[in-house]
């Protein structure tokens, strides 16, 4: 009986792991979920300030490079 039950042990845990997380899970109410987006969108912006400057240094330091040859 155990040869058979062997290949069906990890999906049992995974299952029971599963229903246990989502029974402790909860819907965030507006405070929780308000603070979430604002600190979402924050890192959005970051992230955007980054990847400009970023690309802004790239363009300078190719125009360096392509236009002293």
């Amino acid at each position: 009986m155990d040869v058979i039950d062997t290949p069906f042990d990890p999906l049992r845990d995974f299952t029971k792991d599963s229903v246990r997380l989502v029974k402790r899970c909860h819907k965030p109410d507006r405070k929780e979920f308000s603070k979430v987006a604002f600190r979402t969108a924050v890192g959005f912006v970051v992230m955007g300030f980054v990847g400009f400057f970023v690309k802004l240094i790239f363009i300078l330091i190719n125009n360096i490079i392509v236009g002293s040859t």
